[in-house]
């Protein structure tokens, strides 16, 4: 199967997918108006829908985690439509490797989940001092991303399983030093150039526009001078901090709290030791082991008569480099930190305490307990605060889902007025004046929503003079809003951006300017005209010399079958440039340390490409599709 993907995947595509890696910005982007049952299937996979409220709860718990990781991240950029699509893509993708993976039976053992378990950071961190999992904390942690253990491993289990579907690309794509040579050669191809630019700004001080001009401008293009429909609104917000702060708290809650999770607030007990380390590892011969063994029962006799040459007797017998110069001091630790013989003995010492001969598996150690940092509990007024903000937000959670469906059910059934819910839930009315479709830059955060904006834009809203609905606009953030004023859509006095007129006017004529002289030009150089152009310049991918995207885009995409070639760039708004590529020439050779990087990177490239055209070919054997329509950038009006 493999082989089939790789020899129907085009080589030129690959390289495209390799090399240029595009940017993609996406604003004002339209909503799904139609999309909004909960029952609607978005997409579809071997014949399985997604639904439309999965995948809202997808981007929800998306934009949770986000929130969790990063708390001063700005999440507007992933409230939108486009950052929307990308979630339900990511679940097509899922779904598409985890059919694979049941289609070829890639079944993940409890063994293998176990073994990945135990190698996560995050659960490894919640090991207690006998090495168990603390079950509260590790159900705490799953909760608050709202998942049992149970769901959490059958989501591992799933994902170890689709890992496996794209293991035999990974781990059989093979890219020789030739093929990767040769291409990056192509890549990386100097070119020697000749550049003359048209710039338009300097034809503008030849453009003459007059009144008439300006006024006939206007009136053929009403579409660029279009004042955008606005609205003033009131509106409502219910969230969280909304909520803790109508909770109280007694002292004898917060109390209880604080006795009941003790050992949260008490520093874990600390020791200091030195040890005298006589190395002989377990894979080493009987005989090895018992003669280190008795050098180290010798040390320990001459230690039992003279406990205070411990650090002396260290410095010179102690076989641990990082310890013995200091006279085999480890500094504290705490349980957990050393291997468990040695960590048994240090703590069953008492103060000034030296141990009997200890077996470990680097060898064997004499231990002196020197310090003892004992466990402390922090008091009940220092983390007082802390237990109430962490009460009040537990309670909060709970209290919050029963106000959300109270608030919906308020701004729907009484939609004629936002007072009912007001007074009911002692929120607080919010206004916002010209506020537009799309959001601008000093748009409440609670209207930046997309969902949201397009009911204040409807004609329940508009022309009824409804509430919204209680739309979601962040985790446990609900917002509902009505229109208190309306400003259609108008095309703007002439007076009013007779400014702008002028100087659209004057950019499109300089432009055109710049567009004949560059053309007249080259058309000349072409024919054999002596052309007074500046300095040879060699170009490259990674050097392109203060050429322009486009400019260097074009000079690698001469035909030089008959050089030098000449080519004319349509800059836009920046004007027109002439092209003259006399020569080719061979990339500069790499280093042999950049020549083994580069060779490894296009080795992860390719095998990427090759991952995205067998997931591409599993698509189509899937039959997965997806219904919603892919977002468009939208062109916003002047005004």
């Amino acid at each position: 199967m493999f082989d089939y993907i790789r020899n129907n995947t085009r080589l030129m595509g690959i390289l495209l997918a390799l090399f240029i890696i595009p940017a993609f910005v996406l604003v004002g982007v339209d909503g799904y108006k139609n999309m909004s049952g909960s029952g609607v299937t978005v997409a579809t996979v071997a014949g399985k829908a997604i639904k439309q409220d999965e995948w809202d709860a997808a981007h929800r718990n998306e934009v949770d985690r986000l929130r969790a990781n990063q708390p001063n991240l700005d999440l507007k950029a992933f409230d939108t439509d486009a950052a929307r699509y990308a979630t339900l893509e990511r679940m097509v993708r899922e779904r598409v490797l985890s059919e694979a993976a049941q289609s070829a039976r890639l079944l993940t053992s409890d063994k293998k989940l176990a073994r990945d378990l135990q190698r996560n950071e995050t659960i490894a961190s919640l090991r207690k001092p006998d090495g168990s999992l603390d079950m509260d904390r590790y159900r705490q942690l799953l909760a608050a991303q709202g998942m049992s253990p149970e769901m959490f491993e059958a989501r591992m289990r799933n994902d170890l399983s689709i890992q496996q579907v794209t293991m035999g690309i990974t781990s059989s794509s093979l890219v020789t030093p030739a093929a990767a040579s040769a291409s990056l050669q192509a890549f990386f191809e100097r070119r020697e150039v000749q550049l003359q630019r048209f710039d338009a700004a300097s034809y503008k001080s030849k453009v003459q526009v007059s009144d008439a001009d300006v006024a006939t401008f206007y009136n053929d293009n009403p579409a660029l001078f279009q004042a955008q429909e606005q609205v003033d609104v009131a509106y409502v917000v219910l969230d969280l901090p909304t909520v803790i702060q109508g909770i109280n708290l007694s002292e004898s809650d917060v109390k209880a709290y604080y006795e009941q999770n003790a050992a949260r607030y008490s520093s874990t007990e600390e020791r200091r030791a030195s040890h005298i380390l006589i190395t002989s590892p377990a894979s080493a011969p009987a005989a090895e082991r018992e003669a280190a063994k008795a050098k180290a029962t010798a040390l320990l006799a001459q230690l039992r008569q003279n406990p205070s040459s411990f650090a002396d007797l260290a410095k010179k017998n102690s076989q641990d480099p990082g310890s013995a110069p200091s006279g085999g001091d480890l500094s504290f630790f705490q349980r957990g930190a050393m291997v468990k013989p040695f960590e048994d003995a240090a703590f069953a010492l008492s103060k000034g305490g030296i141990s009997d001969v200890v077996e470990s598996e680097f060898g064997y150690h004499i231990i002196q307990l020197t310090d003892v940092r004992p466990s402390v509990r922090r008091p009940f007024e220092a983390v007082k605060a802390e237990i109430e903000a962490e009460l009040k937000k537990q309670q909060a959670q709970r209290v919050f889902a029963e106000k959300a469906e109270l608030f919906g059910n308020l701004v729907y059934e009484q939609s004629d007025s936002l007072d009912p819910v007001v007074d009911k839930l002692k929120l607080k009315v919010q206004t916002a004046t010209q506020v537009r479709r799309e959001p601008g830059p000093g748009t409440p955060p609670a209207l930046a929503n997309a969902k949201l904006l397009d009911a204040l834009f409807s004609s329940d809203a508009i022309e009824k003079k409804r509430n919204t609905e209680s739309i979601e606009v962040g985790a446990n953030q609900l917002v509902s809003a009505r229109v208190t004023a309306h400003r259609p859509s108008h095309t703007l006095p002439l007076d009013e951006v007779k400014g702008r007129v002028r100087d659209l006017l004057v950019s499109q004529r300089s432009q055109a300017m710049a567009r004949e002289d560059a053309e007249k030009n080259l058309a000349a150089w072409k024919a054999g005209g002596e052309a007074k152009l500046p300095p040879v310049v060699v170009v490259s991918r990674d050097k392109p010399q203060n050429l322009l995207p486009k400019e260097l885009a074009a000079a690698l995409r001469a035909d030089m079958a008959t050089a030098p070639a000449w080519v004319g760039v349509d800059l836009g708004a920046q004007g027109h440039s002439v092209l003259k590529v006399q020569k080719v020439l061979s990339r500069e050779a790499p280093t042999a340390e950049v020549a083994a990087q580069e060779l490894s990177q296009y080795g992860q490239w390719w095998t990427a490409a090759e991952v995205a055209a067998y997931y591409e070919w599993l698509k189509k054997q899937l039959k997965a599709e997806i219904k919603v329509p892919k977002p468009v950038q939208r062109t916003t009006s002047a005004g």
